[in-house]
C-alpha cells in the first residue's frame, strides 16, 4: 500500500480576490486534474491535507471538499489515498480518524506537537489511536516542526502494532536513527522519506518510497528514482538522485508550498500562486530558478 512515491497535493485556489493572505475558494476541478496527472505520470498514491496542501489554513468544509475530490480520483485510478490528520490531543485526533470517509486508505498522523510528551507518552498516544482507528496509521515524524524527537526503538515498537503501517521520516537528513530503523524494521512497516532533497540516499538505504512535495512537479522522475533503486540500477539512480536533489532544494528555497505553487502557476497548471497567511507567495527569482532546473 505504501510503496513508491505518494504525492502530497497542493491545494489550488481560484484567483478571485487574490492578495497576500487572501485567496479565492478551493479550485476543486483543478485539484482533480492535478491528482489525475500525478497518478498518470507514475505516482503510487495521493496524500490529501498534508502540510503541502495548507491544511491548517482550510476551513472544515474545504478540508472535506479536498478529501472528496482526491477520493474520487483514487477510486477512478485504483490508487491509495492517505489523509493528513493533525492534533496533539489524543481524544480529538481519534475523533477525526473515526470521521474519515470510507474511501481513505490510511491516515498520516503527526507526532504530538508543542506539548513535547516523553517517548512513553508518544507510544501511549499512538497505541490509543491504533486501537481505535478505522484505517491504518502512518506516523509523521518531523521533529523540526513538532519539537519532538522519536527514536528508532520507539518507531520499531509502534510498528509492531497491526494498525500502524509505516512512518513518514522527515528529520532533515539521513541520520543514525533512520539507518537503525531501516536495518531492523518490523514486518509490514514501511519507511517513507519525507525530505525531498535526501530521498535518494534514503531509498538506497532501504526506504519503501517517499511522500514528496516536489513530485507535484516531477512525479515521473521521482517514480523512476524509486524504481531504479528498487531494481538495483545504481548508475541510473545516482544520476537521477543528484538531479532531483538540486530541484528539490530550489523548490524549498522558500516555505513549502510557495515555490511549488509558483511554478505550477507559471506553467498554467493551477489558476493562481495564491497561498494563505501566514505564508506569502514565493519571489519571482525563486520560481524562475526552480523552473530552470525543472526544464533541464
Amino acid at each position: 500500500m505504501l510503496k513508491g512515491i505518494h504525492v502530497p497535493l497542493v491545494t489550488p485556489f481560484a484567483p478571485t480576490g487574490f492578495a497576500p493572505g487572501v485567496t479565492g475558494e478551493v479550485a476543486a476541478d483543478v485539484l482533480g486534474k492535478l491528482a489525475r496527472r500525478v497518478l498518470d505520470e507514475g505516482a503510487s498514491g495521493l496524500v490529501a491535507l498534508g502540510t503541502t496542501g495548507e491544511a491548517a489554513a482550510l476551513s472544515p468544509d474545504e478540508r472535506a471538499q479536498v478529501v472528496e475530490v482526491c477520493a474520487e480520483v483514487c477510486r477512478e485510478r485504483g490508487a491509495p489515498l492517505t489523509v493528513g490528520v493533525t492534533g496533539n490531543d489524543t481524544r480529538s485526533v481519534l475523533g477525526t480518524l473515526e470521521a474519515l470517509p470510507p474511501d481513505v486508505t490510511a491516515a498520516l498522523v503527526t507526532v504530538p506537537y508543542f506539548l513535547r510528551p516523553s517517548e512513553r507518552g508518544v507510544i501511549a498516544h499512538f497505541e490509543a489511536l491504533a486501537d481505535g482507528t478505522p484505517v491504518p496509521l502512518v506516523i509523521y515524524h518531523i521533529p523540526y516542526r513538532t519539537g519532538q524527537a522519536v527514536s528508532a526503538a520507539t518507531l520499531r515498537h509502534l510498528g509492531a502494532h497491526p494498525m500502524i503501517a509505516g512512518v513518514k521520516y522527515a528529520t532533515g537528513g539521513v541520520d543514525q536513527e533512520a539507518l537503525d530503523l531501516l536495518g531492523d524494521r518490523p514486518d509490514g512497516f514501511d519507511v517513507l522519506g519525507g525530505d525531498d532533497a535526501v530521498i535518494s540516499p534514503l531509498l538506497a538505504a532501504g526506504a519503501s518510497g517517499g511522500i514528496l512535495a516536489s513530485a507535484n512537479l516531477a512525479p515521473r522522475d521521482f517514480a523512476d528514482l524509486a524504481a531504479a533503486w528498487d531494481a538495483g540500477d545504481v548508475t541510473r539512480a545516482r544520476a537521477l538522485g543528484h538531479r532531483l536533489t538540486r530541484l528539490s532544494a530550489a523548490l524549498f528555497a522558500e516555505p513549502n508550498p510557495t515555490v511549488i505553487k509558483g511554478v505550477l502557476h507559471a506553467r498554467g497548471v493551477i489558476p493562481s500562486a495564491g497561498v494563505r497567511l501566514p505564508l506569502l507567495p514565493a519571489s519571482e527569482a525563486s520560481v524562475a530558478a526552480a523552473e530552470a532546473l525543472l526544464d533541464r
